[in-house]
């Protein structure tokens, strides 16, 4: 499937499992985004996001959010929108 980049991990939680994303595109709940890095490959489905620990069902381009994520990711590593 056809993917766009959409930002950068810029830093990670591990409690709770929360990927910290610096946003060059918009996004929103329900999307498909796939992290990739030097030893992160991880595909997953959007179904929280934060700024500022408020919830939103979406953000822009620039915005920094908070995503729940399935596994570690590193800071650095490419986040893509799985595009149809």
């Amino acid at each position: 499937m056809p993917e766009v980049e959409v930002g950068k991990v810029s830093d990670f939680f591990a409690r709770p499992v929360v990927a910290g994303i610096e946003l060059t595109a918009p996004l929103k709940i329900g999307d498909t985004i796939h992290i990739q890095g030097h030893t992160t490959d991880l595909e997953m489905t959007i179904d929280s996001m934060q700024i500022d620990n408020a919830n939103v069902t979406e953000a822009k381009a620039g915005d920094s959010v908070g995503i729940k994520v399935n596994d570690r990711v590193r800071r650095g590593d490419h986040v893509y929108k799985v595009t149809d």
